[in-house]
């Protein structure tokens, strides 16, 4: 009997289209460019008989190199010529964008007629309003107050701690003067982006203007205390048929402004304390059945079906002592974490690495994988990569954006 293709889309701007709600929603130029530079990328979680949309077709040459990468590839289709033709008729199983959103509901309408039984009798096969909210970060705020009384409190956050909905600029300046200071997010946002942190008093003019620019276009804010950040983990998860499993724990890094860079792989940070390291171990099997049971007995089930991941933070209290915050936030869909755990099945035994991605302005990505294949000399072992930098978005001279690896090997393992 032959296998339904499931159907991916790379479209990281969901939580945004989420925030506005309309069917008719756009990113902006620069974010499309990324979405088209980037749309390979749910290669990585198909098999095979699966298919991708994209908005830019690979080259050949590109695509020979991922499979001498040890990468087997799925089939590749525009996506207006997709939609025009339904994809031919062909029968298929799951629509699986990046993330949903009613905009992503309109854009994929065309082919939902096509799709198996199973996807059109489950939640995410259409837009509810009530989906809105379980994409917000007050719903990660709601399962983080449910959760740190089951957990040991000398290892995480305090109650005190909590972050809390703002609607003005009273409310935000009466959290500065409790916590002195803040993180203030846009409720939809993400990859570090919508964040605003307060960390000189009194807070400018331009600020303030961005922080009520928030308020008026999302509703409200969530404000929370600015912690001393050691470590940034996710914990991924899948829910399907009203269960939810756990897939993995990934490692990322984050810049000064909270902006993603990049996952480890088969690693953690090499500056890495020994009690960092231990508390980065432990957290997992201190925290998956509690999230499981919380995220299982709250309303998502019935509305949500497919992967998402759930930020926490290690950071150190005013005493210097290391604690967790276990819930800082929930991606409802498939994000890089995920997408990592399954990059690191293409490395070699014994190999560390980063996933990372590229936007430099003024900077083509070809431009930059040239400078770095000469500095990196990309080395494989078994079909695996071994050594080295490894592209894994083509370098053509017009693509802004990239995602790349880094692989190195451990001088403790020995080769095979």
């Amino acid at each position: 009997m032959e296998q339904r293709p499931d159907i991916y889309y790379f479209n990281p701007t969901c939580e945004y289209a989420v925030a506005n709600e309309t069917t008719s929603w756009q990113p902006n130029r620069l974010l499309q460019k990324m979405e088209e530079d980037l749309g390979i990328l749910p290669l990585f979680f198909t098999q095979p008989h699966d298919v991708v949309l994209i908005r830019k077709m690979p080259g050949n040459n590109f695509l020979q190199k991922m499979e001498n990468q040890g990468i087997p590839l799925p089939r590749f289709v525009l996506l207006q010529e997709a939609l025009k033709n339904k994809l031919n008729g062909e029968k298929l199983n799951r629509l699986l964008p990046w993330g949903w959103s009613p905009a992503m509901h309109k854009l994929l309408g065309p082919l939902k007629e096509n799709c198996s039984s199973g996807f059109l009798q489950s939640p995410v096969a259409r837009w509810e309003h009530v989906h809105r909210e379980f994409y917000s970060k007050r719903f990660a705020l709601t399962i983080l107050q449910n959760l740190l009384p089951l957990l040991p409190g000398e290892k995480t956050m305090s109650l005190q701690m909590l972050p809390e909905v703002v609607t003005s600029q009273t409310e935000i300046e009466n959290l500065i003067e409790r916590w002195g200071k803040l993180m203030v997010k846009a409720p939809w946002s993400s990859s570090g982006r919508g964040l605003q942190p307060i960390t000189k008093t009194p807070v400018v003019p331009k600020v303030w203007e961005k922080l009520m620019g928030i308020v008026n276009e999302q509703g409200y804010a969530i404000a929370e205390p600015l912690l001393d950040k050691v470590l940034d983990m996710a914990l991924q998860f899948e829910l399907k048929q009203g269960k939810i499993s756990y897939v993995g724990r990934s490692i990322f890094l984050t810049d000064q402004k909270g902006q993603y860079q990049g996952n480890f792989l088969n690693s953690m940070p090499e500056n890495i304390l020994p009690e960092t390291k231990q508390m980065a171990e432990e957290l997992p099997d201190m925290l998956v059945s509690h999230l499981k049971k919380i995220l299982g007995e709250s309303p998502l089930p019935q509305h949500y079906e497919g992967h998402f991941g759930v930020d926490t933070l290690i950071y150190r209290d005013t005493d210097g002592k290391l604690r967790a915050n276990p819930c800082l936030e929930i991606n409802l869909r498939q994000n890089m974490g995920l997408l990592s755990l399954q990059v690191e099945k293409l490395i070699a035994p014994g190999t560390k690495g980063m996933f990372k991605t590229f936007y430099r302005k003024g900077t083509s990505f070809s431009s930059f994988v040239n400078e770095m294949e000469k500095l990196y000399p990309p080395k494989q072992e078994s079909g695996k990569m071994a050594n080295g930098f490894f592209p894994l978005t083509e370098a053509t001279n017009d693509a802004k954006f990239g995602a790349y690896i880094i692989a190195e090997r451990d001088p403790k393992q020995p080769k095979r």
